[in-house]
């Protein structure tokens, strides 16, 4: 089998895989978010746990197959006539090292329920705007300068498939941002705002006059004096 179909069937490989990434977790969760779906089935803590066991597998399968399409197509990438080699393979390195380090960074900050969306599940969970760790300087440093890494792996090996698959799974994972997590987000902050609302109590229903006591009231005024004139 030839180096080019290699590099093809690697990249048809991680595009499916990102694919899969994207659209199991957001067709997923805006099921649940919209008609409960996993919460109606089980507990919100084992529905948040098998969400999570099939989540993590294809999420780490979606990175395994990046690692993989670098390596295969590595050497395809021309920079020799802008940065030597060795420069290039340090420069790859050092966005490597910055991308894993925010994106670990901004993880430890949210917490490994949050990591996994697990506020799509619980619906007493606070959601607010986090602004601890990395979240200080950006907003969602996760789906930005956390994927400094997929550049600099591209870079460092020299795989132009690699840099096509960065751009193209940074552009998928920021459309399930504003698709999914935003609109949510957004959603549940607003909620959490408002007012509680006090229950109603009910109403006393009022006695309706009869024509009993209608016909009683006026018997009484025709028979007390008038005071409507002059003494």
């Amino acid at each position: 089998m030839s180096a080019s179909l290699w590099a093809v069937l690697a990249l048809a490989y991680h595009l499916a895989s990102r694919l899969a990434y994207v659209l199991y977790v957001g067709l997923a969760l805006r099921r649940q978010q919209r008609i409960a779906y996993f919460t109606q089935r089980y507990d919100a803590e084992p529905a948040f746990r098998s969400f999570r066991r099939v989540a993590a597998t294809i999420m780490n399968n979606d990175g395994v197959s990046f690692v993989v399409l670098c390596v295969v197509t590595r050497d395809t990438l021309a920079v020799g006539g802008v940065l030597p080699r060795g420069l290039a393979i340090a420069v790859g390195a050092v966005l490597v090292l910055v991308g894993v380090g925010v994106k670990l960074w901004a993880g430890a900050t949210l917490g490994a329920r949050a990591y996994y969306w697990h506020n799509f599940f619980s619906a007493t969970e606070p959601v607010v705007a986090n602004t601890a760790g990395p979240y200080r300087f950006l907003r969602n440093p996760m789906y930005t300068v956390g994927y400094l890494h997929t550049y600099g792996l591209a870079l460092a090996t020299g795989s132009l498939f690699g840099l096509i698959a960065a751009l193209f799974d940074q552009a998928a994972i920021l459309a399930f941002y504003w698709w999914v997590e935003k609109p949510h987000f957004e959603r549940r902050s607003v909620a959490a705002s408002e007012p509680p609302q006090l229950p109603q109590l009910p109403q006393t229903p009022q006695p309706r006059p009869s024509f009993l006591d209608s016909g009683a009231r006026a018997a009484q005024n025709e028979g007390s004096p008038s005071r409507s004139h002059r003494t």
